[in-house]
C-alpha cells in the first residue's frame, strides 16, 4: 500500500533533502518509505486542495477507478468541473488516469502534516 504524507515547507530545500534521505534508506534496506507531496505555504496548499478535491480524493479512495461522468454522478457535480478538477490532481500526482481515462487514487493512505510555529519558538 503506498503512502503519501503531505507537508508545507516554506525551505524546499530541506524538504527535498528529507525526501532524499528516506529513499536512501529506501534503497539500503529494500523497503518502502512512503511518498511526501510538498507545498511551500499552507495558501499554496489550500489553493491546490480545495474542499471539492478533497471530496473527490475521497470518493476515488473508497471506489477504487472511476470513469468522470461516473465520479461526478457520485459527488452531484457537473463533469466539466470535475474534469478540471482532475487534471490539476492529475498533474500534482495525487490521482492517476488509467489508458481508457479513468481516475485512480494509488494511495491506501494520505497524511497531512501542517506545523505553524511561533516566532518565540523559531529563535
Amino acid at each position: 500500500m503506498r503512502t503519501l504524507t503531505i507537508t508545507t515547507n516554506t525551505d524546499w530545500k530541506s524538504a527535498l533533502r528529507a525526501a532524499g534521505e528516506k529513499a536512501k534508506v529506501g534503497l539500503a534496506t529494500g523497503t518502502y518509505q512512503g511518498e511526501t507531496l510538498n507545498f511551500a505555504t499552507p495558501g499554496a496548499f489550500f489553493s491546490h486542495l480545495t474542499e471539492r478535491r478533497w471530496e473527490m480524493l475521497n470518493e476515488l479512495l473508497r471506489s477504487g477507478t472511476i470513469g468522470v461522468r461516473e465520479l461526478a454522478r457520485r459527488l452531484g457535480r457537473d463533469v466539466k468541473r470535475v474534469h478540471g478538477d482532475a487534471a490539476v490532481l492529475v498533474n500534482l500526482g495525487l490521482i492517476e488516469r488509467d489508458e481508457r481515462g479513468a481516475l485512480t487514487c494509488p494511495f491506501g493512505n494520505i497524511h497531512v502534516d501542517m506545523v505553524m510555529t511561533s516566532a518565540k519558538s523559531a529563535a
